[in-house]
């Protein structure tokens, strides 16, 4: 497995710290930058599939985005699709300042949420030249969707306004056992998160409340037609969200292709290798950078 090494950029005012994973060739056939799920770092799923990446020839960056892991930024665990989309974009800034990879493609590659992420900041950004996920979620801010939600943002935004007035921040767990008040109900999130299956030092099984009032207004299947870039997507009828997953790229705007594998469930596209080696590898392929 390739072993990569310490990488850090600012985001404004905020130093974050990544995981760069450099190809065994001299010159990077490609350069990547991922984003993962809710409340994960960079030793998890972004780190597989940067290292997976990596193989194949692409250099590969996993990094902690702000308030979470080693980067900095308060309050801590405090998950802002918006600010996140800020910290794609800044590392997207510091790799392509490198006299290496300023010549080469840049891709974004999300996993879970962090597709919906990387979408945005895809379609935001015209330094990327492809894009990639991996059991994406794309959800939606209709009207609706924010109306069933405004008990969860009003929480939200009450914790965000005392942190503010006290620089307190209020915090329930990402998973749990039991279930109950937590970020991730899904029974596998915890056995995933909340286990020495995917569990890592660098990881805080923690979720700021005043997250609330972003994730619930974020909108990511509306960057589809904005996306213009070629695209893969990569997803599995047990992994979350099948249907919107097909509907995002129905909508997509450019060129693109998709790959479905089996899963036991979403999970396991962060820590299968089966399921990350054929996901890199398609991905790879796609972008023409196989190795």
């Amino acid at each position: 497995m390739t072993q990569p090494h310490r990488y850090q950029f600012d985001a404004g005012a905020t130093t974050l710290v990544g995981n760069l994973f450099a190809p065994s060739r001299d010159r990077p056939r490609a350069c990547a930058v991922l984003t993962g799920p809710l409340t994960s770092v960079k030793e998890q799923a972004t780190g597989a599939y940067a290292a997976a990446l990596a193989e194949h020839g692409f250099l590969a960056l996993a990094f902690d985005h702000r308030t979470f892991g080693e980067s900095g930024g308060e309050p801590r665990q405090f998950e802002n699709p918006f600010a996140k989309i800020e910290d794609i974009k800044a590392a997207a800034t510091a790799l392509l300042s490198d006299p290496g990879p300023a010549d080469i493609a840049l891709i974004g590659v999300g996993v879970c949420a962090g597709g919906g992420y990387m979408a945005r900041a895809v379609a935001e950004d015209d330094r990327f030249k492809g894009f990639a996920s991996v059991a994406g979620y794309f959800g939606e801010a209709t009207k609706a969707a924010v109306a069933a939600a405004s008990s969860s943002i009003a929480r939200g935004l009450a914790a965000e306004k005392k942190w503010r007035q006290t620089g307190v921040a209020e915090t329930i767990p990402a998973v749990s056992s039991e279930g109950g008040d937590v970020a991730m109900p899904l029974r596998e999130a915890y056995e995933y998160y909340g286990t020495s299956r995917g569990a890592v030092p660098n990881y805080v099984n923690a979720f700021a409340v005043q997250s609330r009032a972003y994730t619930a207004t974020f909108d990511s299947m509306g960057a589809a037609p904005l996306i213009k870039v070629p695209t893969f997507i990569v997803h599995g009828e047990r992994a979350l969200a099948p249907a919107l997953a097909r509907r995002f790229i129905a909508n997509l705007a450019g060129s693109h292709d998709e790959l479905w594998l089996s899963s036991g469930g979403q999970i396991d596209f962060y820590d299968q290798p089966a399921i990350i080696s054929a996901a890199a590898d398609a991905i790879a392929h796609y972008f023409g950078r196989d190795a």
